[in-house]
């Protein structure tokens, strides 16, 4: 939901710092891959009861997730890179909630179950659109058909921090988030039944 602002946000901050990093030296696959890494640093830090202290490489990772396309685009982006990205991402956004099963392991199997949810509906329905050579108007930007929905990445890494922040009330916020991601699953299985007739 806030992504589309978000990126629009951040765009000239997010281009700077990945001029930087190209210049540097490091490639976007580079990047994604260090990205990756400070997400399962996140993810071991909380399975070992130190929720708070995987705030930072859980930012850190997002933040650099965020660059990885900037850095493509400024030579040439690759469909492997771009495929690297998001199964990369996906293993990410599962992994937290799995961490979280030493809190509550019947909140952490649901919040799983949505996360599948949302995001079947979202691989699924780029399929569809690439398929029928469909471009999104929203993402441009994106390497392939990026449909959004109440809950996509700002909001749910703001979850997993709240969650960090607070891992007493892992429960209560897991099963608030899996409510939404049940309600963006829906929103984007209508939009698939209503536009690939």
């Amino acid at each position: 939901m806030f992504d589309r602002i978000a990126l629009k946000v951040t765009k000239p901050v997010v281009d700077a710092m990945a001029k930087r990093i190209h210049q540097a030296g490091y490639n976007a696959d580079q990047v994604t891959l260090v990205a990756f890494g400070l997400g399962m640093v996140a993810a071991a830090l909380i399975a070992l009861g130190h929720s708070q202290l995987a705030i930072l490489p859980l930012l850190a990772g997002r933040l650099l997730d965020g660059l990885d396309g900037a850095v493509a685009r400024l030579t040439a982006p690759t469909d492997r890179g771009a495929y690297l990205d998001i199964t990369l991402d996906f293993l990410f956004y599962a992994a937290v909630p799995l961490a979280f099963a030493t809190v509550d392991p019947v909140a952490s199997a649901v919040l799983l179950a949505a996360f599948i949810g949302t995001g079947t509906s979202f691989l699924a329905y780029a399929i569809m659109a690439e398929k029928r050579g469909e471009k999104s108007d929203v993402y441009p930007s994106k390497s392939f058909y990026y449909l959004g929905g109440l809950t996509e990445g700002a909001e749910t890494v703001a979850c997993f921090t709240a969650m960090c922040l607070w891992p007493q009330h892992f429960a209560a916020l897991a099963y608030f988030y899996a409510t939404l991601c049940c309600v963006t699953t829906a929103t984007r299985l209508l939009a698939g039944w209503k536009n690939f007739r």
